[in-house]
């Protein structure tokens, strides 16, 4: 996620703001043969600060706007008439009566999206193709592809026109998934997108770091990308003014064309990789300090959605760079207090299309809330959830958001750093026990 923030220092009803520039999240995509029950599982924690999120219902029309335009950047963009259902968990406040920053939702055809994972351009790509200022942006992403896909192949698909006629005025890592596969697409520059398909038995663990590499253009089942991408690539590279990098024999490595690999990331984005995959494949002995990690592996164990959050919630959780308090040798955890919403998107394969999908929604930074499961085919959500004023009002209990915020205040202000990692996973584990009991009250 990217914004200009307010950053919380506040402890209680107190609150001292700084404004900072945040460029955050950590995303983990697990596909359905590495699941313990079969269901594709896409999750992310959105970093950004202490204001409120809400979590909404938006109903299907057949007589919908045709237009879009962004409230954020000024993005103009067509849309069908025809729009679906689906959830978001939107910034809680309108910006001229717009909701904004959706972030994840799940639509009436199980088609589930998390938007975005921020990364960086590097200074070549931005020569090449640079951003477009009016471009789609994460602030609208979600709102204009969402309702309006029937497939994650689909919702691809959709984000690439949009880009490539329109722009894109930010580099995102964009996650779509329904109930057969999982497609992870990358944004690197103004005009230029491409995705790949998450092996069904493996999981990958992404920070704010572009990490598709070669591209197999040929396998379509498993590789999607702009037009043209191969040929303006390199008509790049042998442009003596521009030199982009990532030409390779006939294809393009996109990470290495449009991303970076540098100091920065040493620090912020590839030990969060680490710490990830030493979680879900212990058996695979890594250094902090690698220079690459490979982007898809086989977890040790079948992943549930606890152990998921048991990733999110990681601070480098058991090892000696335990950020609980403070980052040690400066290196970024996953779980950060300027987590404001987490979302662990599953869509299921052994149980009825009416309620096969759940979005569970943890506000505020997961290792100090709770993940509830809400079944996506709900026609409303929960008042404490879309409380109205609560956007910076952290004295109001009645929202869920703040009632999770300032608990984690308290709690990390006193360090009760072992209750809080015993029972990381344990309380998401216990809830997910009781989400198939409840199939047969959810039919009647």
């Amino acid at each position: 996620m990217r914004k200009f923030i307010w950053a919380a220092g506040a402890l209680g009803l107190a609150a001292a703001f700084t404004a900072t520039s945040v460029k955050a999240c950590t995303t983990v995509v697990v596909g359905k043969k590495a699941t313990t029950d079969g269901s594709t599982l896409v999750a992310r924690n959105e970093d950004v600060g202490a204001w409120s999120k809400h979590f909404y219902v938006h109903q299907a029309t057949s007589n919908g706007p045709t237009t879009y335009v962004s409230e954020d950047n000024g993005l103009k963009t067509s849309l069908p008439k025809t729009a679906l259902r689906y959830t978001s968990t939107p910034d809680g406040e309108q910006v001229n009566g717009q909701w904004i920053f959706g972030e994840s939702g799940i639509n009436s055809e199980n088609v589930a999206m998390s938007a975005t994972e921020s990364g960086t351009t590097n200074k070549k790509g931005l020569k090449a193709d640079n951003l477009v200022k009016n471009g789609i942006s994460e602030a609208s992403m979600l709102d204009v592809i969402l309702p309006y896909i029937h497939s994650a192949k689909e919702g691809v698909q959709r984000l690439g026109q949009i880009v490539e006629k329109q722009g894109s005025a930010e580099n995102n890592g964009v996650i779509f998934s329904d109930k057969n596969e999982i497609w992870y697409m990358e944004i690197g520059s103004g005009h230029t997108w491409a995705a790949v398909r998450v092996p069904d038995n493996k999981y990958a663990v992404i920070p704010n770091q572009m990490v598709i590499g070669k591209l197999n253009l040929k396998d379509s089942k498993n590789y999607m990308a702009s037009t043209n991408l191969v040929k303006k690539v390199k008509a790049w590279s042998q442009n003596k003014k521009i030199k982009l990098a990532g030409y390779v024999k006939g294809t393009v490595n996109y990470s290495k064309a449009f991303g970076t690999n540098d100091k920065t990331d040493a620090i912020y984005n590839r030990p969060r990789m680490w710490d990830g995959q030493r979680i879900l494949t212990p058996s695979k002995k890594q250094s902090i300090t690698k220079k690459s990690y490979t982007l898809f592996l086989k977890p040790d164990k079948k992943v549930s959605p606890a152990k998921v959050d048991q990733v999110l919630s990681s601070h480098f959780t058991g090892t000696k760079y335990s950020s609980y308090g403070k980052w040690k040798a400066g290196y970024r955890p996953i779980n950060v207090p300027t987590d404001v919403e987490s979302h662990i998107l599953q869509i299921r394969n052994n149980v009825p299309k009416e309620y096969a999908a759940i979005q569970w929604l943890a506000m505020a930074s997961p290792a100090n809330s709770v993940y509830m499961p809400f079944y996506t085919n709900i026609s409303d959500t929960p008042s404490q959830y879309k409380v109205d004023g609560d956007y910076q009002d952290p004295t109001n209990t009645k929202s869920a958001y703040w009632t999770y915020k300032t608990t984690a205040m308290v709690v990390e202000a006193y360090k009760h750093k072992k209750f809080i990692d015993s029972s990381t996973g344990k309380k998401t584990d216990l809830i997910y026990k009781d989400v198939n009991p409840t199939k047969k009250a959810v039919t009647k």
